[in-house]
């Protein structure tokens, strides 16, 4: 509990204690307001100043307002005691959401330990902790065992297991040692490290994380938007309401007029829109948070409210549905030796990230010595085309070879064909395989089983590549052979065939798949602990490979939205009933009490299930 909370709990059982010993001894006329005035001034000073402070704003309408006009009034019609216990449990319902609030941004800031608060570095033999944002790129750091790492890098000495559950929500350890990419908001656990830093403070990944979380709130979801208008247009038509509820009545009938004045303040304390201005946002909030504690980031509370609405689940194949490992698993030369043909397509590739090209860099096994190289140009989509010791060589698919006019055959083997042409004549071609993911077959069920529609596979290798991934996963549609711009084309014909309400999901790895992710009505990024390109491009990040954390996004989204839905109803609902028995004489004004602090009590200990949606 916060020092405000503590006080406002301090100022609650002050005025309670002595609205309990004015109902015990009893005064009458000006000493029974002035006994009434102490617990009502202790427990509603800050309501009424921030009610007058509003209106001096232009800011009149507003819960402080209803509650300031409906207490005030009340002490002017002689109602003391009931002006005193609607303020009061005013107060106690809004201690209650101030706690809920406090307990739902705690949740999500449990993620933000992953915030590092200093970086080891090396002076004169001595460990300094420095501020990771004074580290440069780099510099070695030293990370000991039960620290956080601070910065993103490469071990460059030694052996241990990093803790990523922060990140990830993934309880197994994962090894590393020299050599290994360790990213920022780890904890190294069992050995003494030392890292070579690759990126800023900055731009590293828990910087950009904790930038992801600190304004997921800015970005509202529709319900989130309906209801922050809704209460400005409510608020002054009750208003209005209970004016008019006070003055018609009297004037018809020609008096009785505290009656019906008292009736008006009764409206105006049901009225108060507190259970939905507090339990909407608070339970995407609370939504947002959950996920966050499975490794599953979500920008703003209009993402986790469109994800509930999936229908067509679009992927990608490389990275997403396999493990993105390539192995050299078949070599096909024609007229030069098998050895020379993997040479040639190492060094033709060797520029080149893509996990294809390191496949055969490594199936090479030696040094590339740069200055064979003359020139190298990449193809998107295609391959590339380098001089090697003065040959032109081009390594690539099957369009490649039809571009500069050479004749290829096709290989039997599943997997990825690489073609390699030396000055214009056939030399061969490589096959380079990628492994499933173990856990892939069952994320396509798991989507299945949540109802949706149609499942999507989209990438750029083999016609008869492609339908083999897609036939051992259950994925009803495949496109093959396609550049980055054929995704982007497949992704618009798909958003023809979805329905008006439903939404379409891309999910890619984030490194080469931007535009689809940005194109898509939801993107989601996996795999993307590192990768700048997913956290920036994409709406929800997975940060780890595990593919069925998609169906427990679409899972986490829908039953916070079926939270929401819940409490827009109830709340409607009750006060709604309760204001057309105010208005009819038949509620008083306890119950009007329930129907504003019950019911936003009710509302966010509902709301406040959506902090537990990922268990």
């Amino acid at each position: 509990m916060t020092g405000k909370q503590k006080k406002t709990l301090i100022r609650i059982i002050v005025s309670a204690v002595l609205l309990a010993a004015a109902r015990l001894f009893p005064f009458e006329g000006w000493k029974s307001l002035a006994v009434y005035a102490a617990p009502y001034a202790v427990i509603g000073w800050d309501v009424l100043w921030r009610a007058v402070r509003n209106i001096i704003h232009g800011q009149v309408f507003d819960e402080n307002f209803l509650m300031a006009l409906a207490t005030v009034g009340a002490l002017a019609t002689g109602e003391y005691p009931e002006a005193v216990a609607v303020m009061l449990f005013y107060q106690i319902g809004e201690l209650f959401q101030s706690c809920a609030v406090g307990k739902s941004r705690k949740s999500i800031a449990s993620l933000m330990d992953i915030r590092p608060d200093y970086a080891n570095i090396e002076k004169d033999g001595q460990l300094v902790q420095t501020d990771p944002e004074e580290i440069a790129v780099g510099d070695i750091i030293i990370v000991k065992p039960g620290e956080k790492i601070p910065l993103d890098g490469i071990v460059t000495e030694g052996k241990s297991t990093a803790d990523t559950s922060a990140l990830t929500g993934e309880s197994v350890p994962k090894t590393i040692y020299e050599g290994s990419d360790v990213i920022s908001g780890c904890i190294n656990q069992s050995g003494l490290i030392k890292v070579r830093v690759t990126k800023p403070f900055g731009e590293s990944t828990v910087a950009k994380i904790l930038d992801l979380v600190e304004n997921a709130s800015s970005k509202k979801a529709r319900a989130e938007n309906f209801i922050s208008k809704f209460a400005r247009v409510y608020t002054p038509v009750v208003v209005i309401a209970a004016l008019l509820l006070a003055a018609v009545p009297p004037l018809i009938t020609g008096g009785n007029w505290s009656e019906w004045i008292h009736r008006a303040l009764i409206f105006l304390v049901i009225s108060c829109p507190c259970a939905l201005v507090i339990s909407v946002p608070l339970s995407f909030f609370g939504g947002i948070g959950g996920a966050s504690r499975s490794g599953i980031l979500v920008k703003g509370g209009n993402y986790l409210e469109a994800l509930a609405a999936a229908e067509i689940v679009v992927f990608d194949k490389t990275g997403t549905l396999t493990k993105g490992v390539f192995n050299v698993t078949a070599v096909h030369s024609d007229d030069i030796s098998e050895s020379r043909l993997i040479e040639l397509a190492a060094y033709a590739e060797s520029y080149s990230v893509h996990p294809i090209a390191k496949s055969i860099t490594e199936a090479y096994g030696k040094d590339i010595d740069r200055d064979r190289i003359a020139s190298s140009q990449e193809l998107s989509g295609k391959g590339v085309k380098a001089v090697i010791d003065g040959a032109e060589v081009c390594a690539g698919n099957g369009k490649l070879m039809d571009e500069i006019g050479v004749s290829w055959r096709p290989c039997h083997h599943t997997g990825t064909t690489v073609h390699v042409a030396v000055d214009g004549e056939y030399a061969g071609h490589l096959v380079i395989s990628d492994e499933i993911k173990e856990t892939s077959a069952q994320a396509v069920a798991d989507l299945k089983a949540k109802g949706i529609s149609k499942t999507v596979m989209l990438t750029g290798d083999s016609k008869e590549t492609g339908e083999d991934t897609a036939g051992k996963l259950g994925i009803d549609q495949v496109c093959t052979q396609l550049l980055p711009a054929g995704k982007v084309e497949e992704v618009e014909k798909l958003l023809k065939e979805k329905s008006a309400k439903g939404r379409l999901v891309f999910v890619g790895d984030g490194i080469n798949d931007a535009p689809v992710l940005s194109r898509a009505d939801i993107g989601i990024a996996m795999g993307a602990m590192g990768s700048d390109a997913a956290i920036e491009a994409a709406d929800v990040v997975l940060m780890d490979d595990d593919p069925r954390k998609i169906a427990k996004a679409i899972d986490i989204s829908r039953k916070t939205l079926r939270i929401v839905r819940q409490n827009i109803v109830f709340a409607l609902g009750v006060k709604l009933a309760v204001l057309l028995l105010g208005a009819l004489g038949m509620a008083n004004m306890w119950e009007a009490v329930f129907a504003d602090v019950g019911v936003s009590v009710i509302a966010i200990i509902n709301a406040m299930r959506a902090m537990k949606l990922s268990k």
